[in-house]
């Protein structure tokens, strides 16, 4: 292991290769005491998953794979999603009682590949944005930065900042957009998240529709 940045209060060790920063740094807090915001860089995985255990491609060397851990003591289970609004891939948690005792918030970011070869519908990444070659220290400085000023406001009891926040930043969070669900295209336009996580749409007729994770798809 090896220091990638040093930024107070957390540190980074970078590892070359592994089989995923999730399962290394949660190995590393069943092992021993691990501060909060300790977070696990690697330049490859080869277990790398997306969102609900899915398979999420990165070439080595190009993106942006790490992991954090944080003791988020005074949340309750209930406010789990909110986890997800400050930095949404992947969380697995341990709850203890009514309130979660630990997280690893795993995250990948395509940074700087410039081909996909995998079947996902629309892999791109900020290289293929911009045109661009980016430093993947200097983004994931400001991701840490951002995630410990929104996660102190959690802490705070101070969560309206951080849900409209994440609503506004929804993928066509604004204007009336075609959706298709278990029965069929329809028209609809973001109402709200719920705390729960739960997507609701308002469709072109005003009825508003609940959906949980993977129940409803964008028409790209």
């Amino acid at each position: 292991m090896k220091p990638w940045i040093e930024t107070a209060p957390f540190i980074n060790s970078y590892v070359g290769q592994t089989e995923s920063t999730n399962l290394l740094l949660n190995s590393w807090c069943n092992e021993k005491t691990v501060a909060q915001f300790t977070t696990v860089v690697a330049g490859f995985q080869t277990a790398g998953r997306g969102q609900r255990g899915n398979k999420w491609e990165s070439d080595e060397g190009m993106n942006l794979l790490f992991s954090t851990v944080l003791y988020p003591i005074f949340l309750a289970v209930k406010q789990q999603f909110l986890l997800s609004q400050l930095i949404s891939i992947s969380i697995e948690n341990d709850l203890s009682g009514n309130t979660i005792s630990r997280t690893i918030v795993g995250t990948g970011l395509n940074i700087n590949q410039e081909a996909f070869h995998s079947d996902a519908p629309n892999p791109i990444s900020l290289r293929q944005i911009t045109g661009t070659v980016h430093d993947r220290k200097d983004i994931l400085q400001a991701v840490m930065l951002r995630l410990m000023e929104y996660y102190n406001q959690l802490s705070n009891g101070e969560t309206e900042e951080i849900s409209s926040r994440y609503l506004a930043s929804l993928y066509r969070s604004r204007g009336m957009h075609t959706y298709t669900d278990a029965s069929g295209e329809f028209q609809a336009e973001i109402f709200t998240v719920s705390p729960e996580g739960y997507l609701w749409l308002k469709d072109d007729k005003g009825a508003l529709r609940k959906y949980a994770f993977k129940e409803v798809q964008y028409i790209l």
